[in-house]
């Protein structure tokens, strides 16, 4: 068997291993759309498009969310971004980017001004795709969010938008963030992915800030 084959394999069994936890309790209807989502990343897994670690995470949030009763898509494209997971329910929209804290190995040696403005990022370009907008990460990856995107947006100054475009053009400049996006994004929700239950436990941006940011960071 080739490596490739190998992979898929595993990539399948894990898949299979979580959403026969996934299912437990859940209505048929449900559990039926989970199992939809799981052939679709299956398929682009097969592709080269996606990796398991990823893709389990976009499952127990797809999960948290269909029992909630959206309708959810996975690595769905919108308007030219590639959304981890998107969600509508009657004519209410939600993007959830997943973060899972990897760095390339280009950006070893400033590790944490990149994941600022990779987070700082996604907030100011998603956030105005949809009406509603989540950051989701495991418990052990403490996500750094700028102080002025958990502020209303008719409260940022110029300097402080000034500021954000400056940190997302350090590492994400084509194109470059537009000032109105920045003064427009804007985060609801913070998703916590216990991947080894299963679940997930959302909290307010604003408290989940002031209880990592009393970590060093």
């Amino acid at each position: 068997m080739s490596t490739k084959a190998c992979e898929m394999g595993k990539f399948e069994e894990d898949l299979g291993v979580l959403l026969e936890k996934l299912l437990v309790g859940t209505s048929e209807v449900n559990g039926q759309k989970l199992r939809s989502l799981g052939d679709k990343l299956a398929k682009l897994h097969s592709e080269g498009l996606v990796k398991i670690n990823h893709s389990v995470m976009e499952l127990i949030c797809a999960k948290y969310l269909v029992v909630a009763g959206y309708d959810v898509d996975v690595e769905s494209i919108l308007d030219g971004l590639s959304c981890d997971v998107y969600a509508t329910k009657g004519l209410g929209t939600l993007i959830v980017e997943i973060e899972t804290g990897f760095v390339p190995p280009e950006h070893a040696l400033d590790l944490l001004t990149y994941l600022k403005a990779r987070i700082t990022s996604k907030i100011t370009r998603y956030s105005n795709n949809a009406d509603k907008f989540a950051l989701a990460a495991p418990p052990h990856y403490v996500m750094w969010i700028h102080r002025a995107l958990l502020k209303p947006p008719r409260d940022r100054t110029l300097g402080e938008i000034r500021e954000i475009k400056a940190l997302c053009d350090l590492y994400y400049s084509s194109p470059p963030v537009g000032l109105d996006e920045i003064r427009n994004a804007r985060v609801h929700s913070i998703y916590i992915l216990h991947v080894d239950r299963g679940i997930v436990v959302e909290t307010d941006p604003l408290d989940y800030s002031e209880e990592t940011g009393k970590m060093s960071y």
